[in-house]
């Protein structure tokens, strides 16, 4: 009978242990474990060994913990029985349930996840070569359960299992809150990281109207001189249409041949200097315009819509400045967008992007269907308003205080007002 005890005691100690093993290993930090497996943790190897192949591993932790927490109970029966005869099984049921829940589950378990890491870092080695032994086991229970999900739709894609890691990310970003300036920042950063695969370059390109480009058919002079007054050190080059961009200038290229003929351009052809244009669509993603900057060794592209017409051009500085915010240096030129007035509304130009409110104050505006402030507009209402109009969509009220010919060149924005959620209705107002 004592030994029977002892058994049962032996049994509850070890389904704790199961217990505990699969949620500290479950819960412990995949980034803690790797930074401790970099740092020579033989354990932490052990773990991430483990996780590689969790199936494998919550498999044979469940297999080990039923076959003990059964061969308990089964005793508990029988010595019962023996002491109590038939009403032994009800006291067993009950004696069980009491002590499993307790000391093999709810202890052992709020134990690992109050100290996951350290108690997966200790546990690995013992864990390790049970899974070793229950692994045939587990391996036809996992193949047996495998089949029976397939029976019925089957289990995640790899598209799914990646959308799944990068939706984990982003609760991992949206997690790191606070309001100071440096924690914003950051966050607006990792945020950009996970979007370059989803943002077009039209999105962040500078447009056609704001670009600076030079006539190839101007005198010399006049071309040397206009490169040396712009602050840009690559220029486009257009042959008698402002569409038709044959190349490239370089300053750098310009000054090099300045140099070589002492100053003397009188019988330059500037054509001999430029480099050739590479133009990209308008639909590419931020994410592969990056990986071709990098293969081509470039810094610089033309943007075409599905016409061939020029767009505007992108810059490996544009697609930076979507991950870390802008970046002014002593040649860039403030162009003021966005001006906060004393009611709290905000003046902005019809050019200012979606994506640089929603980014600048935290909003919420949709930018799958248009660019712009004013693109938005247009969008919404399905009209050219006229100075004086005013919208109202996705909480946000829209007074049309400027327009040149079809273009909306300035509005004023009055954001949601959170005491009045009557406001956040998505209707249109139009006001003569």
């Amino acid at each position: 009978m004592i030994e029977i005890g002892l058994a049962i005691l032996v049994l509850l100690i070890l389904s704790g242990f199961f217990s505990g093993s699969e949620t500290a290993l479950t819960a412990a930090s995949k980034h803690v474990m790797h930074s401790a497996e970099q740092n020579g943790d033989h354990r932490a190897r052990l773990v991430n060994k483990l996780h590689e192949d969790k199936e494998r591993l919550i498999g044979a932790i469940l297999l080990g913990n039923n076959l003990v927490n059964i061969l308990a109970s089964a005793l508990a029966t029988s010595l019962l029985i023996e002491l109590f005869g038939d009403n032994g099984v009800v006291f067993a049921t009950i004696a069980m349930t009491l002590l499993v829940l307790i000391f093999s589950e709810i202890l052992p378990k709020t134990y690992a996840i109050r100290n996951a890491n350290k108690m997966a870092l200790a546990i690995a080695p013992i864990i390790h070569p049970v899974i070793m032994v229950l692994a045939p086991i587990t391996l036809a229970i996992n193949a047996l359960v495998h089949q029976m999900l397939s029976m019925f739709g089957g289990g995640p894609t790899a598209d799914e299992n990646r959308e799944a890691a990068e939706e984990e990310l982003r609760g991992a970003i949206e997690l790191h809150d606070g309001d100071e300036p440096t924690v914003k920042q950051e966050r607006d950063m990792l945020r950009s990281v996970l979007q370059l695969n989803e943002v077009q370059v039209e999105e962040v390109m500078t447009h056609r109207s704001n670009v600076a480009t030079i006539d190839a058919s101007l005198p010399v002079e006049e071309i040397v001189k206009q490169a040396i007054a712009s602050p840009f050190t690559r220029i486009p080059v257009w042959q008698n249409d402002p569409d038709n961009v044959v190349g490239i200038l370089h300053a750098k290229a310009l000054l090099r041949e300045m140099m070589e003929r002492g100053g003397n351009v009188g019988d330059l052809d500037i054509m001999t200097i430029v480099s050739n244009p590479w133009f990209i669509p308008e639909t590419t993603l931020l994410q592969d315009q990056l990986e071709a900057f990098r293969s081509r060794r470039e810094h610089f592209a033309l943007v075409v819509d599905e016409y061939g017409s020029n767009m505007g051009i992108v810059t490996l500085e544009d697609i930076i400045e979507e991950i870390i915010g802008d970046i002014d240096d002593e040649h860039d030129v403030e162009v003021v967008g966005v001006t906060a007035q004393a009611d709290g509304s905000y003046l902005v130009d019809g050019s200012v992007t979606l994506r640089d409110l929603n980014r600048e104050f935290e909003w919420d505006l949709p930018d799958e269907e248009a660019v712009t402030i004013a693109g938005l507009i247009l969008h919404e209402s399905r009209r050219i308003p006229d100075i004086g109009q005013c919208f109202m969509f996705h909480g946000f009220r829209f007074d049309i205080v400027g327009r040149e010919r079809n273009q909306i060149t300035q509005v004023k924005l009055i954001p949601p007002n959170d005491e009045d959620p009557e406001e956040m209705d998505e209707i249109i107002e139009v006001k003569d």
